[in-house]
């Protein structure tokens, strides 16, 4: 008589999100030869990467390197030239609204309704997305207190600093519980204690399943918050994996300005020297 197998523990993914199916190693978001130029300037070029399924992944480059343009196309917000993105193995582009719905966005410059005050603002989100009305409130509830935005619920987002707003639209991405999140430069002008209760909830976020894709200039904070990282430069992807196996045996910053390169030398600069 043959004893039954051992029960195997439940994909994170599956048990937060049942009714989203979740295929054995799939990756979160898989980009091929992704591209785009801008008139006469290729702003990427032939960019592939996989993102795998609850990672926290990084993405960093020098300014102008491609990482907006990048993630707008592989988030919808910009039809790229060439190429293919899929989430979770829905396409984004031929499938837009399905692929959509498994996402969650902060953009670069991001730009919000901002005539309403946050409370409406998230409460609007969420609606936006289907939601009953009973499970927004709920979860707006939740968020505004988290992001320590409870107490200016009722302020108009137009009246908000720069880092509330920021939080804000992070509240209004995570309303939904998308399976991936995709964050471009999430921590500007956020202050030190705001900055670390969003890494906290990212990385609850990460651990109970989902998937965090992170772009940022601060190379300490990714190596010590993500555990994945991609270098992208002139449209290129210079290096992409593990964060230990990218920096190889250097700090990332580094091992980043070995990669990239550029970096300037102080001569000439005499006239500075005030002794």
């Amino acid at each position: 008589m043959t004893s039954p197998a051992p029960e195997s523990s439940p994909d994170p993914a599956a048990t937060r999100f049942p009714d989203r199916p979740v295929a054995a190693h799939e990756p979160a978001l898989s980009i091929r030869g992704l591209a785009k130029a801008f008139g006469g300037k290729i702003a990427v070029n032939g960019v592939s990467l996989d993102v795998p399924a609850g990672s926290f992944y990084g993405l960093v480059g020098p300014n102008g390197a491609g990482k907006t343009t990048t993630l707008s196309m592989a988030t919808g917000l910009l039809r790229p030239d060439y190429g293919q993105v899929v989430v979770h193995g829905v396409d984004v582009w031929s499938q837009p609204l399905q692929a959509k719905r498994l996402m969650g966005i902060l953009p670069d410059g991001v730009r919000l309704f901002d005539r309403l005050t946050g409370e409406q603002l998230v409460t609007y989100a969420g609606l936006l997305r289907g939601m009953d009305r009973q499970t927004v409130a709920g979860r707006v509830a939740d968020l505004l207190r988290a992001l320590d935005l409870a107490k200016d619920a009722g302020t108009l987002v137009v009246d908000y600093s720069a880092g509330m707003t920021k939080k804000i639209a992070l509240a209004s991405a995570l309303i939904h519980a998308p399976r991936l999140l995709v964050l471009d430069e999430p921590f500007e002008s956020v202050d030190p204690v705001s900055a670390a209760n969003i890494r906290d909830i990212l990385h609850n976020y990460v651990d109970s399943g989902g998937t965090v894709i992170v772009s940022s200039h601060v190379m300490d904070l990714v190596q010590r918050m993500c555990d994945h990282v991609a270098v992208i430069a002139g449209g290129h992807v210079l290096a992409a994996g593990t964060v230990d196996e990218v920096r190889a045996g250097e700090s990332l910053e580094d091992r980043f300005v070995e990669l990239v390169g550029g970096r300037n030398q102080a001569e000439g600069l005499e006239w500075l020297r005030t002794s």
